[in-house]
């Protein structure tokens, strides 16, 4: 048996809509499957995952001078026209 992990909502109907297709390459899916719902869980959305780790403290050592490593003199200028 193989999990596939997806997220969907349950209508009014008490149907479950998925939120994207299932991935294309999966063999067998055409027949009945096996659903494990969980529910209650609160999910923390991008951007409170952006604000967790803006204010966590956990990239404060990106400030430090010892990150300071490179200037505009390093490298090369990128150039994509061919």
């Amino acid at each position: 048996m193989k999990a596939i992990e997806v997220v969907g909502t349950i209508e009014e109907d008490r149907r479950v809509r998925l939120d994207e297709p299932l991935p294309p390459g999966i063999p067998g899916i055409a027949g009945r499957v096996r659903l494990i719902i969980l529910v209650g869980e609160d999910e923390p959305s991008d951007q409170e995952w952006l604000h967790a780790a803006i204010h966590s403290g956990a990239f404060d050592f990106l400030n430090t001078a010892e990150e300071d490593r490179y200037t505009l003199r390093d490298g090369r200028p990128f150039d994509d026209a061919r």
